[in-house]
């Protein structure tokens, strides 16, 4: 038995951080499944935060990301993956094809795949990803009661970011399963779930 890698991805208001609460209900006291998410909470992780609300420069923000993610990688992910354990993961290195191949639009030519050719080599592809498709316009509205909004949350963006998402569903189709996360919460987690059990270690 080998450990797997899930990954659970969408543009902000998507819902899959909810379903993660849910996944996490279901299965506590499990100790093969390893919760995580990134940004990390390690000190890499809190400077990406600390970006994101600052809006640092599109560049500089891409390679805090990527710090962050090389530190979950060997802190996370590896011992995880070699203990044998499921790990699932709320936003992995998929959010940073999507989300920095829309900020760096117009700085860098063709960022999404720019940015993919940096973790080429290092990083570990998911066995499984669970895109949350959502209409922007939803997502906003989720998100419209949050103390403040970045530009992440902006509609114009979230469509670029979508839009990112699903060429890298055409990229990768078989480790992608997309669900409509328009329809109610209770369908939604059916799909999820469902996905889940069938893909655990």
């Amino acid at each position: 038995m080998t450990g797997k890698l899930i990954t659970l991805e969408g543009i902000d208001g998507s819902g899959k951080s909810t379903i993660m609460k849910s996944l996490k209900h279901y299965f506590k006291g499990k100790n093969d499944v390893l919760f995580t998410r990134e940004p990390t909470r390690e000190w890499t992780g809190e400077a990406v935060n600390r970006a994101i609300k600052e809006e640092t420069d599109p560049l500089a923000e891409l390679f805090l990301f990527v710090a962050d993610h090389a530190n979950h990688l060997t802190k996370t992910i590896r011992p995880g993956i070699a203990n044998n354990m499921t790990v699932i993961s709320d936003r992995y290195s998929d959010s940073r094809y999507a989300y920095q191949g829309a900020t760096l639009k117009g700085i860098i030519e063709q960022p999404l795949e720019w940015v993919m050719e940096i973790h080429k080599g290092w990083t570990i592809v998911p066995d499984l990803t669970i895109l949350f498709d959502v209409s922007p316009e939803i997502a906003v509205s989720r998100v419209g009661t949050r103390d403040y909004q970045t530009k992440f949350e902006k509609i114009n963006f979230l469509e670029q970011v979508r839009s990112n998402y699903h060429t890298l569903v055409d990229m990768q189709t078989d480790r992608f399963i997309v669900v409509n996360a328009d329809q109610p919460y209770s369908k939604v987690e059916q799909v999820v779930f469902k996905a889940v059990k069938e893909n655990i270690a």
